[in-house]
């Protein structure tokens, strides 16, 4: 029985998920509480949105964000990549550039290694936000 709430709308895991992870993988077809992945480095996720202060202090890994972000976001952040989908075109006054630049993706590697993390996350989630990107993933990306 299909459930009638949209998990990438919804907080499915709670606030400090990933605090100072040093390995592995998370994927999860939903949002994620506040500070989220802060000190990760070296976790690899993937994720549908989190609130505040996401990816603070992190050092290394790679955090895929693949919808809002509350504000703060990279306070501290030394080291790794976050990649965040923007498509309300507002995430760089979420984020704290204190530390970190934003780019555009123009890597055919890095785009590649992107591409496998959703699609590994679309596999282990059933996530209909990564089906939608991968669809189209030319203009998406």
């Amino acid at each position: 029985m299909a459930s009638p709430v949209v998990a990438s709308e919804n907080t499915i895991i709670g606030n400090t998920v990933l605090y100072g992870a040093t390995a592995g993988y998370l994927f999860a077809a939903g949002r994620a509480g506040e500070r989220f992945a802060v000190r990760n480095s070296g976790a690899h996720v993937v994720i549908e949105g989190c609130g505040s202060n996401g990816c603070e202090y992190m050092t290394g890994g790679k955090a895929v964000i693949l919808g809002q972000t509350g504000r703060n976001f990279a306070a501290g952040m030394s080291g790794g990549i976050a990649y965040v989908l923007d498509n309300d075109k507002d995430f760089a006054s979420k984020c704290n550039m204190e530390m970190v630049a934003l780019e555009t993706l123009e890597s055919a590697d890095e785009i590649a290694q992107l591409k496998a993390l959703i699609v590994e996350h679309k596999e282990n989630t059933q996530s209909d936000v990564a089906e939608g990107l991968l669809a189209d993933w030319d203009n998406a990306v």
